[in-house]
């Protein structure tokens, strides 16, 4: 988006903003009509906007501009473009994501032999990394990083239902909230991650 289209896009939103003076769960829930609007106009994916780092209205996603409802909203005119830079950020993270997915996959010509393995493998190893370092690795990061993981391979083609089973069975409770995975765990999600693709094709 560029900036006209941020000053519009918050202009739209400000009118279907809470005041600071809603409290506690209502204010959570007063930002529905918003997540309504982006869904709408731009599409499913922007659904996101609020996955804040750490616990906010979301927790364990990679949005630094807004925190979480009881913190971030304040006025309709002053939050309205916070959410328009949230929005933003989480755009540019899954823009960021397709790119890495590209690079990430397998060439279509390379066989079913030890070479898949390794590039599922190192898949896996990247993606992982990037998502902690982007969630900093704080509360639920990891639920995030599976999500990731999943998409991935349904970007490469895999099944949705074979994905969810290949990315519970290689993560499988290894990750945990506030804590960034150390090498050796993360070799061992790849190497299991591989395995289950392996096992697929």
């Amino acid at each position: 988006m560029d900036d006209d289209t941020a000053e519009e896009l918050a202009r739209l939103l400000a009118p279907l903003l809470p005041s600071s003076e809603v409290a506690g769960e209502d204010l959570w829930r007063s930002l529905d009509p918003a997540s309504k609007f982006l869904a709408d106009r731009y599409g499913r994916w922007a659904c996101g906007w609020n996955w804040s780092v750490a616990e906010g209205d979301v927790d364990g996603g990679v949005v630094e501009v807004w925190c979480c409802s009881s913190h971030s909203v304040t006025t309709p005119d002053a939050t309205a473009p916070l959410i328009v830079e949230a929005l933003r950020q989480w755009r540019g993270w899954l823009e960021d994501l397709t790119q890495r997915f590209a690079q990430l996959t397998p060439p279509g010509n390379v066989p079913v032999v030890s070479t898949d393995h390794w590039y599922w493998e190192r898949a896996c190893t990247r993606l992982v990394t990037v998502v902690a370092e982007r969630t900093h690795a704080e509360s639920g990061w990891y639920r995030h990083c599976m999500q990731v993981l999943r998409w991935f391979l349904a970007y490469s083609g895999i099944d949705e239902g074979q994905a969810q089973a290949i990315v519970e069975n290689a993560v499988g409770g290894r990750f945990g909230s506030w804590t960034a995975p150390d090498v050796p765990v993360v070799d061992a999600v790849s190497s299991r991650f591989a395995g289950g693709v392996g096992e697929i094709r």
